[in-house]
């Protein structure tokens, strides 16, 4: 994990905690199965105990990790049937949000959505943007659902970012589901740009089936033991 935490400012220290390791497990530097030792990480970090025991009940009962007898805590791998489950519900609120977004389509909310199509297309064209492409589809997602104007809807999607992050990182191991995401991306965006409610939204189940398909993929070549990307 990487380290750089300031753990004396701001919000409490069991928070910070709580987002470094969430942050290690969703960018991989802590993988399914691996133990999280409570004394290793407080000399890491130079801690107490106590607010990485809280910061992993708090994982725990989100389903990041889990406790294991004889082994104690260790990184969680989602079970097939709750991977569906996720993407079920994500589908459905993100196809919400994409087709109330369209149909309350604002000029500031337009003209953020040509800034980031266009950054798509620089991408696509190979040109550096300076910012980690894998992390793109964020900034996408948040500005249909700001757009939404749905608080409970936006409120909703945002719990379920962090799966996103994870799902999407996973399933751009297959080979060009990153490039085809971006161009899935962009014309979800453009649909909703031009106020196309139905075909948002009927683009943006089709993403998530895609994303779907790419994450089971990519997660059945791990458990068969093939090298990861």
């Amino acid at each position: 994990m990487n380290e750089g935490w300031n753990f004396s400012e701001l919000n409490p220290i069991r928070d910070k905690v709580y987002h470094y390791i969430k942050n290690a497990i969703l960018k991989g530097e802590l993988t399914a199965g691996e133990r999280i030792i409570e004394r290793d990480l407080a000399e890491k970090l130079s801690i107490s105990r106590t607010p990485i025991r809280e910061a992993l009940f708090r994982l725990e009962s989100q389903g990041f990790v889990k406790t294991l007898p004889r082994k104690g805590v260790v990184v969680a791998r989602l079970s097939p049937d709750e991977i569906i489950e996720i993407f079920t519900i994500l589908s459905a609120l993100s196809a919400l949000a994409a087709k109330l977004a369209a149909r309350k389509i604002d000029e500031k909310t337009q003209l953020e959505l040509d800034r980031l199509t266009g950054n798509i297309e620089r991408i696509l064209a190979g040109e550096d943007i300076g910012k980690d492409v894998s992390l793109f589809h964020i900034d996408i997602v948040d500005t249909i659902c700001q757009a939404a104007k749905s608080p409970k809807l936006l409120n909703m999607l945002h719990s379920l970012f962090d799966y996103i992050h994870a799902f999407a990182r996973t399933g751009f191991r297959q080979p060009d589901r990153m490039r085809r995401s971006l161009e899935e991306h962009r014309d979800i965006a453009i649909a909703v740009r031009d106020g196309e409610a139905e075909l948002a939204e009927n683009l943006t189940k089709i993403h998530i089936e895609n994303s779907k398909k790419a994450y089971l993929k990519a997660l059945k070549g791990d458990n068969n033991g093939e090298e990861k990307v």
